[in-house]
């Protein structure tokens, strides 16, 4: 018998186990990461005080071109890290949300280092 798997279930079980491992502070908050198939989104949280402080998505207004592709989440992580350092974040720790670092999450993750943050 073929079992199907619910790739969404498995994705939050390894969320929440990474989770129990990383935290975002005031110093060095989290870059957490959502992919959707049709969009990608990136906020940077600040755990202890529960706020976040900055964010940036493919949902937003002007943001123009296709936006579940490659260039798109390197756009949304250029965008991200123009934010943060407009609010004086320099730093941050990368929260994959369980995805694996591949495709658009990287692709995000390079935009944002190309942008200046520090991970």
């Amino acid at each position: 018998m073929v079992k199907n798997f619910d790739k969404n279930a498995q994705r939050l079980k390894r969320h929440t186990r990474v989770r129990g491992k990383i935290s975002g502070t005031p110093e060095r908050p989290r870059l957490s990461v959502f992919r959707s198939n049709a969009n990608i989104s990136a906020q940077i949280i600040d755990d202890v005080n529960g706020v976040t402080l900055v964010a940036a998505s493919t949902l937003e207004k002007g943001f123009e071109g296709a936006a579940g592709n490659k260039e798109a989440a390197r756009k949304v992580g250029k965008t991200i890290a123009e934010r943060a350092k407009a609010k004086g974040i320099a730093a941050v720790v990368f929260d994959r949300s369980g995805y694996l670092y591949h495709g658009r999450v990287a692709e995000l993750a390079e935009g944002a280092r190309e942008g200046g943050l520090e991970f």
